[in-house]
């Protein structure tokens, strides 16, 4: 299983072959291995995924997610998107028509909560051992349920300005050292004000909230690829232990170890 060095950011180099074609959405489940990698393609369908075991770190073009067994991603028909696994994963995958009813926007991707409730029934539905009236009634339940399920605005947004690309880059190559707004916009020849607004824009958020939500994306992968809650703390900048519990907690709602746990 390949591990992430300190500070990598959860999300994998471009992939050199794509899949050109379109292809409708499978209702599946299936395992991967950390560092399996399902490569740049797009369906037909909506596609709802979830893994109730391990980590999923997505890229779509409108940014990179992770998904794990307390988050599902929800991806539009027509998406381009590729995924790469960490740590022993359950995939599951649901297909839902794109000319029915639609259960989540169907702009952009979005990250939806799991409760114990939707983790059963994706699973359930998933089987392949279902019966296709059983799998009618299920796939019911699961619509009202998604209409209901609380969105979860955990997200890297791609960067379209080369200097905030670069900038975002530099960050994440070492999460370890953090690094002023003043000093990054030196190291991409703009000014401070510039880069400021450039997190604005094309963010939604200011410097400082884009580098936390960078590291709990990575802490997210390190905590499934084995690393103790210490060792994520450090490689991801935190000075101590309890301050990245703290962070960790507030953003995504349980603790790193019990996170960690859940994952493994």
């Amino acid at each position: 299983m390949g591990g992430l060095g300190a500070g990598a950011l959860p999300i994998f180099c471009p992939l050199v072959s794509q899949i050109s074609h379109r292809s409708a959405a499978p209702t599946s489940a299936r395992s991967h291995e950390g560092g399996d990698v399902i490569e740049r393609h797009r369906h037909d369908d909506h596609q709802l995924i979830y893994v109730s075991s391990g980590v999923l770190a997505i890229r779509t073009g409108h940014g990179s997610w992770v998904a794990s067994s307390d988050r599902a991603l929800w991806v539009p028909a027509g998406a381009w998107h590729e995924h790469r696994f960490y740590g022993h994963s359950e995939f599951h995958t649901i297909g839902f028509p794109a000319g029915g009813i639609p259960l989540l926007p169907a702009g952009s991707p979005a990250v939806i909560a799991v409760d114990a409730l939707l983790r059963e029934l994706l699973i359930a539905l998933t089987s392949a051992a279902l019966r296709p009236a059983e799998a009618r009634r299920i796939r019911a339940v699961v619509g009202d349920r998604l209409h209901r399920a609380p969105a979860q605005p955990v997200a890297l947004p791609t960067p379209r300005d080369q200097r905030l690309a670069d900038a975002c880059q530099i960050v994440e190559a070492d999460l370890r050292h953090p690094r002023t707004l003043g000093w990054l916009a030196r190291r991409v020849n703009a000014s401070e004000r510039t880069l400021s607004r450039l997190f604005r824009s094309e963010f939604g958020m200011t410097y400082p909230q884009w580098r936390t939500r960078s590291r709990i994306f990575t802490a997210m992968v390190l905590l499934a690829d084995g690393a103790t809650v210490t060792h994520t703390a450090h490689a991801c900048g935190w000075a101590t232990t309890s301050a990245f519990v703290h962070t960790f907690a507030h953003a995504m709602g349980t603790t790193p170890g019990a996170h960690r746990a859940g994952i493994r």
